[in-house]
């Protein structure tokens, strides 16, 4: 492979964990998970989880008498802590490249170009250092010619042993050889982009690994799958398929909803609930700086209990103007809400959804709307108020009475930690 542009993936370590682990260092060295909704199932796993053989998706109930044996802990997910520690993290990240694309919340790709007579080995290494000490979250650097090899490269620098120890795996720096046989031993179903139905396809074919892939003929594989798998041939082959989005896309739609702490039946509760998941998509919808055409409001009963009675309603309320105003997004999913609520059921979830989305001022006003610039405008700044002094105070310092104030429907959540980031009562207290 010739130098050239390169990628790189950063990836923190179990993202979620580390993130706990930074405000309590008592958790090092210990089996710890991160629990999905309602303390339901492992969404994150330290290495000392995964070396007890708890799998990802686990129920908690499953593991709860393994982790006690060895000193394990159960978290809670705290969400704000770590879209914040997110936030801080691909901020030193960006650092190290003027090209970025953040791609999930613990991941980052990076474009090297003119950087021919850089030692990027080196570079990684700084980076990994610089964030660890900055953020106290440990990463993984890959390098490669393309995405999917920066992405393939990142894992050997997490899991391999030849990796491990320094976190950074450069592709550049091993002779064909080398590469050929750290591709032959990575799984085909461990290739980005790949999922579980095209391995199984892949294998049927005799293709089992990455290698085998890059061998494979790009054109015969799109006509089998599509235009996705040949672009992957490409990218393992040293060949840029996919570009570097630096800027993410506009959003299509915003989904604002959670699982409830127990089954709900009463309508005050669902109203208080969809009004609350209506105000935090009005929040994510201003960030974006866009408005909404529409709103859908859903419910869902629990499938998974046996004989229960089911009911999955949704419905669909359009705005006579699209909007980002959160009291007529609580309004109409209020509405929304008492039109599909049926008494008879039981309800395990709650959400809405803003579709039909564009930028502010590009959406046609209404016609009959009495002095429509001053009361959107007046509107607008007491929205910016309250999300100025949310973002500063932390999330629900101010909010809609429509929303609640008990809020007994709220999922459970028994083993969250604080907001240590976000919010004046989180700060960590040094003992004495």
């Amino acid at each position: 492979m010739s130098q050239g542009m390169q990628y790189a993936l950063v990836d923190g370590n179990n993202f979620y964990v580390s993130c706990e682990r930074v405000f309590n260092p008592k958790l090092e060295n210990r089996p710890v998970i991160v629990l999905s909704n309602n303390d339901g199932c492992a969404v994150a796993r330290s290495e000392e989880a995964r070396a007890l053989g708890i799998k990802m998706g686990e129920p908690h109930f499953q593991v709860r008498n393994l982790l006690r044996r060895h000193r394990g802990v159960a978290l809670s997910s705290n969400y704000t802590l770590y879209a914040d520690m997110s936030r801080r993290m691909m901020s030193v990240i960006s650092q190290f490249s003027p090209e970025q694309e953040i791609y999930s919340i613990d991941e980052s790709f990076l474009r090297f170009r003119g950087f021919d007579n850089w030692n990027l080995t080196g570079h990684g290494i700084r980076l990994r250092h610089q964030v660890h000490q900055w953020t106290g979250i440990p990463v993984g650097v890959g390098f490669g010619p393309t995405k999917t090899l920066a992405k393939l490269a990142n894992r050997l620098a997490k899991r391999h042993p030849d990796f491990r120890q320094m976190g950074v795996c450069n592709l550049q720096d091993l002779a064909p050889w080398q590469q050929w046989r750290y591709l032959a031993e990575v799984d085909v179903g461990d290739i980005w982009g790949i999922g579980p139905r095209w391995a199984r396809s892949l294998r049927e074919q005799g293709i089992l690994t990455a290698m085998d892939l890059k061998l494979a003929n790009p054109e015969a594989l799109r006509s089998r799958f599509n235009v996705v798998m040949e672009r992957t041939i490409r990218e393992l082959n040293g060949i840029p398929c996919i570009p570097l989005e630096e800027a993410p896309p506009a959003k299509q739609q915003i989904v604002s909803s959670r699982s409830f702490g127990h089954l709900v039946t009463r309508l005050q509760d669902l109203l208080e609930a969809v009004s609350s998941y209506a105000a935090t998509a009005g929040r994510k919808l201003r960030q974006e700086g866009e408005v909404a055409g529409g709103i859908q409001i859903f419910l869902q009963t629990n499938p998974f209990i046996p004989n229960e009675p089911q009911y999955h309603p949704a419905l669909l309320i359009r705005f006579n103007t699209p909007t980002h105003d959160t009291a007529r997004l609580i309004q109409a999913a209020r509405q929304g809400m008492t039109r599909i609520y049926r008494k008879e059921f039981r309800y395990k979830k709650a959400g809405v959804m803003l579709v039909d989305l564009k930028p502010v001022g590009v959406s046609q006003g209404d016609l009959f709307q009495q002095d429509p610039e001053a009361q959107t405008e007046r509107r607008t700044r007491l929205l910016s108020v309250m999300d100025a002094i949310n973002s500063e105070m932390g999330k629900g310092t101010l909010r809609f009475s429509a929303e609640g104030v008990g809020q007994s429907w709220k999922m459970r959540r028994g083993n969250l930690t604080s907001h240590f980031t976000t919010a004046w009562a989180g700060l960590p207290v040094v003992g004495t």
